[in-house]
């Protein structure tokens, strides 16, 4: 019986409405809060970013993501730049909001959300662990949904792979001592997300911000809108002590 639930936050629970967008305006906001202290142009902080967060999407386990982009920001932006982590999380506190213009709230989110927390399932936001918490909780807030709903939320401090590892997932089942079979994954992205049912997991696709950039057939994976799946959680049995 499935007793957790996993959700991803970008264009599931956050209404994404154009990524390219999301990007631009991420990256036009960190450097114009960071290229002029640095002396660096917004080209070469953008390729640092981007290369050290692919580092992140390769990390084997051996180290938690935050280890292995800091690691990789200093190799490019030299050591100095260690000295500023807290000036990013500053950042991601404060001028981050900026990108939040291109996303949006789905209130079958939060409705969803809620369903499924008073029916006692045990609810974990699976988003790809590559920003750190102050920047995964304001995006969540973006949602409309308070961050205390989780009892585990994956970001870049606690995590040592990404999506679409496997890997990923079944550190959070060694995290929260759960089993594949207990859980569903509800994910806007085929890759990603639905790669959750080769190890053993039920799952739902929301097709409101579909990613599919691979093009492969979806068509055999349980899914619908966000407002679809809030319809299916007030159908969902509440869990047994």
């Amino acid at each position: 019986m499935v007793r957790n639930i996993l959700f991803d936050l970008d264009g599931t629970l956050l209404v994404m409405k154009d990524q390219e967008l999301f990007v631009k305006l991420y990256l036009e906001a960190l450097c114009r809060r960071f290229c002029p202290v640095l002396g660096v142009s917004p080209k070469e902080l953008s390729h640092a970013i981007w290369a050290s967060t692919e580092k992140m999407f390769l990390n084997d386990g051996s180290s938690l993501n935050r280890e292995v982009f800091w690691r990789s920001f200093a190799e490019i932006m030299g050591k100095d730049i260690l000295e500023r982590e807290s000036e990013f999380d500053d950042f991601y506190a404060n001028e981050f909001v900026y990108a939040k213009q291109a996303t949006g709230v789905n209130p079958y989110a939060l409705k969803a959300v809620q369903t499924l927390k008073e029916k006692g399932y045990r609810l974990i936001l699976a988003t790809n662990p590559v920003f750190p918490t102050v920047a995964t909780v304001n995006r969540l807030s973006w949602a409309g949904i308070p961050k205390d709903m989780f009892e585990l939320i994956t970001v870049y401090d606690n995590s040592s792979f990404c999506k679409p590892n496997p890997d990923y997932y079944r550190e959070i089942m060694s995290k929260l001592s759960i089993l594949p079979r207990d859980c569903l994954m509800v994910g806007n992205d085929v890759d990603e997300d639905m790669i959750t049912d080769n190890i053993g997991m039920e799952t739902y696709i929301v097709t409101d911000c579909l990613e599919n950039k691979n093009n492969k057939d979806y068509s055999h994976f349980r899914q619908g809108s966000m407002e679809e799946f809030y319809n299916f959680a007030k159908a969902m049995p509440k869990v047994e002590a």
